[in-house]
């Protein structure tokens, strides 16, 4: 898996086409119509996002990612526990979603469908990596694994359960989180159990790993 191109184009025209995301969802329409306010001709979308839409919620969601690791490096985080670390990570990283509540429950359906489920798993991967490096992770060979496919979990079952939350601050949302960190982090029955699955694991969390290492 390679690396996602970045660029401050491609940033500026995936916020633009948000707002038409709620509306048309993620297609061509939206994109065309944010690459239009942000001062792209609108031919422009497939010299930015060659695949599509689904290149787009890929964009998204790294910028979402690197915005999450800004907000969390600016947390006094020294005196925390990991497991409060991580729940703040992921809360962080919802808040940054929140004022895109559609846009993202329409890029989860989008990503749902089979044909997707390769770059569904890629921004899983970069997500749950990008907040265990928020937070200072220096774990190596098998524990890096580890915590990435424990956090996938957890962070995919906060992720669908945020989107039905209406409470004040996601409140409900930060209190099933800490409860499925309790649920399966902490126990080291189940962690053996996820240790065993890790160590059979496919892409994207091995080739993660040694992006990691070339890089």
């Amino acid at each position: 898996m390679s690396e996602i191109e970045r660029s401050e184009e491609r940033d500026r025209a995936i916020e633009a086409a948000l707002p038409h995301v709620a509306v048309d969802g993620w297609t061509q329409r939206a994109l065309r119509a944010g690459l239009a306010e942000a001062g792209f001709a609108p031919e422009d979308v497939s010299f930015l996002f060659p695949r599509g839409p689904i290149e787009a919620i890929e964009v998204w969601s790294d910028l979402v990612d690197r915005r999450m690791v800004e907000r969390v490096r600016q947390m006094p985080l020294e005196t925390l526990r990991v497991r409060d670390k991580v729940a703040a990570a992921v809360m962080a990283r919802l808040g940054e979603v929140e004022p895109h509540k559609e846009a993202a429950r329409r890029a989860l359906a989008l990503l749902a469908l089979p044909v997707h489920a390769a770059a569904a798993a890629r921004i899983t991967a970069r997500t749950v990596d990008s907040v265990w490096r928020a937070i200072g992770d220096r774990s190596a060979d098998f524990n890096w694994y580890t915590k990435r496919a424990t956090l996938a979990a957890v962070y995919g079952a906060t992720l669908l359960f945020w989107l039905g939350d209406d409470s004040p601050g996601a409140e409900r949302t930060r209190a099933f989180l800490d409860r499925r960190i309790e649920s399966l982090m902490l126990i080291p029955r189940l962690q053996k159990r996820i240790d065993a699955v890790v160590s059979r694991l496919p892409d994207p969390f091995r080739l993660l790993g040694r992006l990691r290492r070339a890089a």
